[in-house]
């Protein structure tokens, strides 16, 4: 039990609980609200992240929890954003479907990967690559700046063409980048193995 009531671990269930009333917000034009929500949950991952290191409480149930609620967040902001109702269309608005498809295709890749692996080797000991970590915090970054460019349409054609090749170029390479990171990662444990023996 002590594995699962922490502070991180609610922080995580508390980032989860915000993603339909992020949804919900967004579908019913209220992006200033949206907005505010999105950077409490953003704000509630990098604390729940240093909480567990700075007071030894990482458990197994929140190294899992913590990218799902990440990936789900990520997913229901980028799919809602390339929706045609939710804003007035206008130059670069709604988020164009390649960026969409670019970030939640990355995920299935990756999940395919891990999974065909797994299945076959039973590998257990994947770990996110840093390219991976670095697309993730743009795509964070992306959904508050695309926010902010429907809250003030005056900046939509400074920031988003850049913003959407970003995410799309960080989402691609670091799909790619992470089959070579979880090779490589398979290589290291086989070594430790045979030192081993």
């Amino acid at each position: 039990m002590n594995g699962i009531i922490t502070i991180p671990n609610l922080l995580t269930f508390l980032r989860m609980a915000l993603i339909p009333v992020f949804a919900i917000l967004l579908v019913y034009g209220q992006s200033g609200w949206a907005l505010l929500t999105f950077f409490v949950a953003g704000i509630s991952d990098g604390i729940d992240g240093f909480v567990a290191r700075r007071f030894n409480q990482e458990s197994e149930l929140g190294t899992i929890l913590d990218p799902i609620a990440d990936k789900l967040l990520m997913t229901t902001a980028f799919i809602i954003l390339t929706l045609p109702n939710i804003f007035p269309p206008t130059r670069h608005l709604p988020v164009p479907f390649w960026v969409t498809a670019a970030v939640i295709g990355r995920d299935i890749l990756i999940i395919a990967v891990a999974g065909a692996i797994f299945i076959i080797t039973n590998f257990r000991g994947f770990k996110p690559s840093w390219l991976g970590k670095a697309s993730t915090v743009v795509q964070i970054f992306a959904v508050g700046l695309v926010l902010v460019a429907a809250i003030f349409p005056s900046l939509r054609g400074f920031y988003l063409p850049t913003v959407y090749t970003t995410v799309f170029a960080f989402a691609v390479f670091s799909g790619l980048h992470y089959i070579f990171h979880v090779a490589k990662l398979m290589t290291e444990t086989n070594a430790g193995k045979g030192e081993r023996l």
